[in-house]
């Protein structure tokens, strides 16, 4: 294609970019028109469907820069995703197709949903790990039935931000050398030149990291192409740092940071199109040839998705087939559960627990940010990735979650990542994006109340549960004992739009009794009850076995007591109000008993025994006694 053409093209996503932030009176023009001539290159390079942008072998493209919508959206109507001017024209509108920033399931094409920076970086390595794992699982020394690479369009700010660090240095490691980032080295952010707040060597950081490192003039249309041309037979992770001009072709504006995140103006937009020899009078305009041959992408990937699934059918691959197919049509029929008939920790029976569900599911795999032996989530005898389905994240726990939420996308695998609870705080974003996107990653979280013990308040989580059991689409399972581990698995694993996380103790519970009423599936159930009862209490995990002893007390002394098990609060007050009446008794006095903040309770309580202060080193049967979790001090509490 000559490098006119290539001008023009680039120049009508400059304009559409320009026109959307204006019509809108909001948005970003500056990194869309800075980007917009290694988009044009990087299009005839990238191997995609718009007729199906499921295809499981299409090359993956993440913008870690989500506030560049103007370039997205542009890309997807230019490429034939399906949408059209006006939803252009509605961008940033309510209920548009082209929200401010992209957001998976909701505008066709969009990998994964970014906008927090330096996410997408890790997405992106979650994309390449997640190729690397089904390769290693269908592939063969005569055929690959994955072979894409994964592409990430990124900028300063995301390499500031620390979980590029982190990230970036896991698939140096890994030698993800399907991972290509293009560092929109414009050297602005919003507050002005980037000199004002980092000055390391980009270059030498990539290399310390195990990368290749590629450098060219990010409006130079052969040197792009160069440079995506060697990326892609590298034999490790690639970066190349393109050196742009912010909001390139925006005249006075061009180079400045109030280009990065406010309308250009009128005047400006129309100075900018007549002096590029477009009609300053015409908006969201884009001429037939230019539509032709960004249109060429939908052709062209529907040979490729076709010549593949020919592919599988002409070369010798049975096994292959067979195996990407377990992968992807996951039999839960096949996982033997275990059964526990001791007192044990949940953090031990959520380990055999999975390892349960990884010997029936082949796509059940992950890891923990360097916690396996105290989390319990080694697959024992599984191997290691990329091969083996252990993997070993390294203390990174906000690019092992975020890296996680891309795998979940991925296709065909259900992955989870592993920490102590009071570390969710390092993965809350990444946490909350799988929540806001209805990603199913599994997050198993131990050590879970002050019953972590000697190693203090610093590790012990308060405000935790309340936390998580308030972000939406988030459920937050803290089993009393090994039957509402199992059970809860169960649940979640067909909870196919939704995070679960699993919130697991270190210290030993005791085996419950059989529930009285209800089921599990419903967040929460009767597992005791006295006919007439004056007191119901309720809780989870740990503080069950409790409430089971406060109830033998009280009885003792001629009161009768309900005791409600409550392993998932966030899917108990979903149920209709009969429901839940069911369960707790609304004649009854209500306690909720929580070694942790429990805030939320008072929606079904009328009082919460919980912690009001952070926790204390010592023995956790000390702290249990020092907090008020005691039989003696409860029932003081009730009366």
């Amino acid at each position: 294609m000559s490098n006119n053409m290539r001008q023009k093209m680039a120049d009508s996503i400059r304009f559409l970019a320009a026109d959307m932030v204006q019509a809108a009176n909001s948005g970003h023009p500056g990194a869309p028109m800075g980007l917009a001539d290694i988009a044009v290159v990087l299009s005839e390079h990238l191997n995609h469907n718009p007729k199906n942008p499921n295809w499981l072998n299409r090359d993956r493209l993440v913008f870690s820069g989500g506030h560049a919508t103007g370039l997205i959206y542009s890309l997807y109507y230019l490429w034939g995703y399906g949408l059209e001017i006006d939803d252009l024209k509605n961008f940033r509108q309510l209920d548009s197709k082209t929200p401010g920033h992209p957001e998976f399931g909701h505008t066709a094409g969009i990998e994964i949903t970014t906008g927090p920076l330096g996410q997408g970086i890790a997405n992106a390595v979650g994309f390449s790990m997640a190729s690397k794992f089904t390769g290693a699982q269908v592939n063969s020394d005569t055929a690959e039935l994955i072979d894409h690479n994964v592409y990430c369009l990124c900028g300063d700010g995301d390499l500031e931000e620390g979980i590029s660090y982190e990230a970036c240095s896991i698939a140096g490691h890994n030698k993800l050398d399907n991972l290509i980032l293009i560092y929109d080295s414009n050297r602005i952010t919003i507050e002005g030149s980037t000199d004002l707040s980092i000055s390391e060597d980009i270059r030498k950081r990539f290399e310390s990291q195990a990368w290749d490192v590629l450098e060219c003039d990010g409006h130079d249309f052969e040197e792009i192409d160069n440079c995506i041309t060697t990326a892609k037979s590298n034999t490790k992770p690639t970066i190349i740092i393109a050196n742009t001009v912010i909001a390139k072709g925006a005249g006075s504006l061009e180079g400045s940071h109030h280009a990065h995140g406010a309308p250009l103006g009128v005047a400006v937009i129309e100075t900018a199109k007549k002096e590029a020899g477009f009609d300053p009078a015409k908006s969201f305009h884009v001429d037939e040839d230019v539509m032709a041959r960004f249109r060429a992408a939908i052709e062209e990937g529907d040979l490729s998705e076709r010549e593949w699934i020919h592919s599988q059918k002409t070369m010798p691959l049975m096994e292959q087939n067979e195996a990407l197919d377990a992968l992807q049509n996951p039999d839960f029929s096949r996982i033997q559960w275990p059964e526990f008939e001791k007192a044990e920790a949940t953090r031990g029976t959520n380990g055999k627990v999975m390892n349960a569900i990884a010997r029936g599911i082949p796509s059940f795999l992950g890891g923990s940010a360097d916690l396996s032996p105290s989390n319990k989530t080694n697959l024992n005898d599984m191997g290691v990735f990329p091969k083996g389905r252990n993997i070993y994240f390294g203390i990174r726990e906000h690019a092992m979650s975020s890296i996680v939420n891309a795998m979940a996308l991925y296709g065909p695998l259900m992955p989870f990542s592993a920490t102590f609870f009071v570390f969710s705080d390092y993965l809350k974003p990444a946490a909350r994006i799988a929540a806001l996107t209805g990603i199913q990653q599994f997050f198993i979280w131990t050590h879970d109340s002050i019953g972590v013990g000697e190693d203090g308040p610093t590790h012990q989580p308060i405000e935790h549960l309340s936390q998580f059991r308030a972000l939406p689409n988030f459920y937050v399972w803290r089993p009393a004992d090994g039957k509402e581990n199992v059970e809860a698995w169960k649940t979640a694993l067909g909870m196919n739009k939704s995070p679960s996380a699993f919130v697991c103790s270190r210290q030993n519970l005791a085996k419950l009794p059989m529930k009285v009423k209800g089921f599990m599936s419903q967040g929460g159930y009767l597992l005791a009850h006295d006919e007439g009862a004056t007191v119901t209490l309720m809780a989870s995990g740990s503080e069950v076995e409790l409430a089971l002893k406060t109830k033998e007390a009280l009885n003792a002394k001629g009161t009768k007591v309900n005791v409600v098990s409550v392993p998932c609060y966030d899917l108990f007050i979903e149920q209709d109000k009969e429901y839940i009446d069911s369960i707790i008794d609304p004649s009854t006095k209500k306690v909720a008993i929580e070694a942790a903040r429990g805030l939320e309770w008072y929606r079904l309580a009328d009082d919460v025994i919980a912690m009001d202060s952070f926790g204390a080193s010592a023995p956790a049967g000390q702290l249990f006694e020092k907090f008020g979790f005691s039989v003696d001090s409860i029932i003081k509490r009730i009366n």
